[in-house]
């Protein structure tokens, strides 16, 4: 096979001429692949950061608030219908012990029948939605949409079976190159003019170019459909999986709805700027590294005390990152919005304010979830999706009254009151009792509490930090801030924890990551299938917890 696009990464041909999946991974293999490649996927997750980062800083001076509210309303629904598949079929490709041709196959046409049909539904919805938010801007804006549902459903797959394969390094390199071309075109257009129809031409420009690029890079065909015994039983938990998935997503997308019905496009535009930042760490550290954890952990779901472990092992990686993201975040967040996007965004930097103490809490709530999906109980996730959703929209509603800030405080107060029920009922089938989460968890939220709290009252007092203004003063703020509450959060953890061990697993697992550990170790068996071994390396942050950890 000869290298595709120069790109790092070899192109995949999953099947053999049997029709068998060729890179099935042996369980010794797994944490080898998934720390190595941790480093490539994280380097991968930095890049797409600062594309999308380019992105806000740009296009926030070009459009106006208004104009990201709009595609916001319709975005609410559309990426449901994007979601078919994506949720659902790539965790029934990934997590089954034996997948062939056929099966993928059949897979393939279902998945894009329902696109086409989703696609065409939602093009014809365009009027309702415009009634619903009284904005008739809506209408047109629905049918540019509705495009990314068919362009996604093309390469769920292609995808699915990447990372089935453990090619994380080229699934991320996919992702990298779309978000660049959704941002170009974006940005581009919205030079021109365009106003919000730049953002919408982004929206359909990145799902068109991940298909591309997942055709390319996973040299496989369809074949047509037939009847295969498993198909059924693939669909099936593929739905359960879905189902949960529109249950979650209501609950987090009902913000929208209310914000966007009852305030109007300009206050949505200011709330989902301030959204999108509290929900920044769980899309840079939560969900690629799911990916690769649900991949990692399906190859011990019948070896409970393994799972454990390596599970709780990356559960204290994430509390340890999660609680000092979360707490920093909250103290400098204002600023960083106002140096991000400007002064005319303040109204966001305030709104921000009330997201902030549930960052670090939400990082570690979405880690229940891999449970269920690696264990094989995709119905129990489904059944908990709906007590997260009842739970959630209670909470919205409640808190309407205070706009939307009120529903930021809500957000907060969701993920503090649903996490150890959640995690209770998720550790249940293989013995994890919130004994263990808790065992884990509770050092990083004190340290994290007090340091924030300190920092907060010696900045507080510190008249040169209040007295600076415009961007230089923001960008101060938030490098002296995040300086102080740092030092004080380490030396916190290592005073609770009676020594340097976390420091210890932090400093163990970089050196595991480390580009130049990538070419001194021999490649693990699943690596030969390539020509050309040393120019790719299997990516994936989740399998941090495979192993990377000592024993809790």
């Amino acid at each position: 096979m000869k290298s595709v696009l120069g790109c790092p990464g070899e192109h995949l041909k999953p099947f053999d001429s049997r029709g068998s999946f060729v890179l099935e991974t042996e369980r010794s293999d797994v944490r080898g692949l998934a720390v190595r490649g941790a480093g490539l996927t994280v380097l991968a997750q930095a890049m797409a950061f600062v594309v999308q980062m380019a992105a806000i800083v740009v296009l926030a001076r070009l459009l106006t608030p208004a104009d990201f509210g709009v595609v916001t309303m319709v975005t609410t629904f559309s990426l449901l219908l994007t979601s078919f598949g994506l949720n659902g079929f790539t965790e029934a490709v990934i997590q089954r012990n034996e997948i062939n041709h056929c099966l993928a196959s059949n897979l393939f046409w279902i998945n894009v029948g329902s696109g086409i049909l989703l696609t065409a539904s939602f093009a014809g919805a365009g009027s309702v939605l415009a009634r619903l938010y009284h904005d008739p801007r809506v209408a047109n804006v629905t049918i540019g949409i509705s495009a990314s549902i068919l362009f996604t459903s093309v390469s769920v797959l292609h995808l699915a079976l990447l990372k089935r394969a453990m090619l994380f390094s080229v699934v991320s390199l996919i992702d990298i190159v779309a978000r660049a071309v959704s941002v170009i075109v974006s940005i581009i257009l919205g030079l021109a003019g365009w106003g919000y129809w730049a953002l919408v031409a982004g929206a359909v420009a990145q799902p068109l170019a991940i298909s591309t690029g997942a055709w390319l890079l996973c040299r496989w065909i369809p074949g047509f459909p037939r009847r295969v015994p498993g198909t059924a039983a693939l669909v099936r938990f593929a739905m359960n999986i879905y189902l949960h998935f529109i249950v979650t997503y209501a609950g987090w997308n009902t913000d929208n709805l209310l914000v966007g019905w009852r305030f109007q496009a300009a206050a949505l535009g200011f709330y989902k700027k301030a959204f999108d930042l509290f929900f920044l760490p769980a899309s840079q550290l939560l969900s690629p590294v799911g990916a690769v954890a649900m991949s990692a952990l399906s190859k011990f779901n019948r070896d409970f005390v393994q799972f454990r472990r390596h599970f709780l092992g990356l559960f204290s990686i994430f509390a340890f990152l999660g609680m000092a993201v979360g707490a920093d975040l909250t103290l400098v967040g204002k600023d960083f919005i106002l140096l991000l996007l400007g002064p005319r965004w303040e109204e966001s930097g305030r709104i921000f304010t009330f997201f902030g103490p549930g960052i670090g809490i939400m990082l570690l709530y979405g880690m229940h979830g891999w449970i269920h999906v690696s264990i094989g109980k995709p119905e129990r996730w489904f059944r908990w999706g709906i007590v997260e959703l009842s739970v959630t929209v209670l909470l919205f509603v409640f808190c309407l009254r205070w706009g939307p800030v009120g529903i930021a405080t809500a957000w907060s107060a969701s993920f503090w009151i649903l996490f150890l029920p959640a995690f209770w009922y998720a550790g249940k089938p293989i013995g994890l009792g919130i004994g263990a989460t808790v065992a884990v968890v509770w050092r990083y939220l004190i340290a994290s509490l007090i340091a924030g709290g300190a920092t907060a009252a010696i900045a507080g007092r510190a008249l040169f930090l209040t007295a600076l203004s415009g961007g230089v003063g923001a960008a101060s703020r938030i490098a002296i801030v995040s300086l102080l509450f740092g030092t004080l959060y380490i030396a916190l953890v290592v005073l609770l924890h009676r020594g340097l061990a976390p420091l210890h697993q932090v400093a163990r697992l970089s050196r595991d990551v480390l580009p130049q550990s990538w070419f001194s170790r021999r490649l693990p068996r699943v690596a030969t299938v390539f020509e050309s071994q040393s120019a790719l390396e299997p990516a994936g942050p989740a399998e941090l917890s495979t192993g990377a950890l000592p024993e809790l």
